[in-house]
């Protein structure tokens, strides 16, 4: 019962990473065509704080990705890589159920 609480947690984990990685994503996309203004405090201020939160994940990404001339793959790298985790979760917790 631990190790599916536990799995559960991380599984909440990954979610919440995944959404904030797809936020980020969008308002990058919507900051570069002008959509929104980085001079509105809100925005900066939330466009910050993803930066913040997402920055120590995807700076090594980053470091081992060759440069795709300004294209910034990190994030699917980051998106692909909490598929993984949670697929893996999920199956050692299959398995502990005996399923």
């Amino acid at each position: 019962m631990l190790l599916y609480t536990l799995i559960s947690m991380i599984n909440y984990l990954v979610n919440i990473i995944v959404i904030v990685v797809i936020v980020q994503f969008v308002l990058g996309l919507l900051i570069s065509f002008n959509v929104v203004n980085m001079h509105n405090q809100a925005v900066a201020a939330i466009w910050k704080a993803l930066n913040a939160i997402l920055e120590p994940v995807l700076r090594p990404i980053r470091k081992i990705l060759p440069d795709f001339g300004g294209l910034d793959l990190s994030p699917l790298v980051v998106l692909v890589g909490l598929a993984i985790i949670e697929r893996v979760l999920v199956e050692v917790q299959y398995s502990a159920l005996g399923m």
